[in-house]
């Protein structure tokens, strides 16, 4: 097994996935708390992801947590040898959360587009739902059982596309990327405006009014408004989706362009 010192010597080897034999608790030593035996890893995680989504990963801590499970911090090191190793766990965790479309089988016969769409918007619903997932992802490797599930589903549905194999990962980095950056602006977004007390379209009026009123942004206004206008919706939520579905069709427009005939 790989040790966290050993591991934070050289971060790029870090991955909780990467140890040999890592059982997913320990036996209780004559000197563990009682209050410890109740706890499982699931329970940590779950609660770990619980609090990432309330409080954000800024004030996430092994203390704070104990402290939400009613143990000692010592209690949790039973479980898990660091905190990256229970964020990496926390990650792969809500990566379940995605509905991967059945890629095997019948599903082998689906339609590429739909599935790929399916995969993408689920994605993007993970990084709403989460938004501290979103800078977690490029902090570890994400090779935990779920995310690898993800990846494999995605690797699988591109394939069928007609892309040449040269250029499978560029059309899955072109759609997952695009997502990301997407997910990622929206989650902020929503957990902005839930912190500030107001909905979405409360925070987007004040923003809106507040750029009017500046005699500077009128021209960049009226081009704005001109292309809402134009793309239709009434809320925010409608004018996101509506953008969303779009530039989705269109990364999947290019990549029919890009098939071999």
């Amino acid at each position: 097994m790989v040790s966290a010192a050993d591991r934070a010597k050289n971060p790029t080897r870090t991955s909780v996935w990467l140890e040999s034999g890592k059982p997913a608790g320990r036996a209780r030593r004559s000197d563990q708390p009682a209050s410890a035996t109740s706890l499982d890893r699931d329970r940590i995680i779950a609660e770990s992801v619980r609090l990432l989504d309330a409080e954000g990963p800024a004030k996430f801590s092994m203390r704070r947590l104990a402290g939400e499970l009613g143990v000692t911090a010592m209690s949790l090191y039973w479980y898990v040898d660091t905190k990256d190793d229970l964020l990496e766990l926390a990650l792969d965790s809500v990566f379940g959360e995605l509905r991967v479309p059945d890629v095997e089988g019948a599903g082998a016969d689906a339609d590429w587009r739909d599935q790929l769409r399916e995969l993408a918007v689920s994605y993007r619903s993970v990084m709403v739902r989460h938004p501290w997932v979103s800078p977690l992802v490029g902090r570890y490797l994400n090779i935990g059982p779920n995310s690898m599930e993800f990846a494999a589903a995605a690797q699988k549905i591109l394939s069928r596309s007609g892309l040449p194999a040269h250029g499978v990962t560029g059309g899955l980095s072109a759609v997952f990327q695009f997502v990301y950056g997407f997910g990622t602006i929206e989650g902020h977004f929503v957990a902005r405006c839930a912190e500030a007390g107001v909905t979405q379209d409360e925070y987007f009026a004040q923003a809106m009014g507040a750029l009017r009123e500046r005699p500077g942004f009128h021209e960049a206004m009226d081009l704005a408004e001109e292309l809402m206008e134009a793309r239709g919706g009434d809320t925010v939520e409608e004018m996101r989706e509506r953008d969303f579905v779009f530039a989705l069709d269109i990364l999947i427009a290019g990549i029919e362009a890009k098939r071999v005939r």
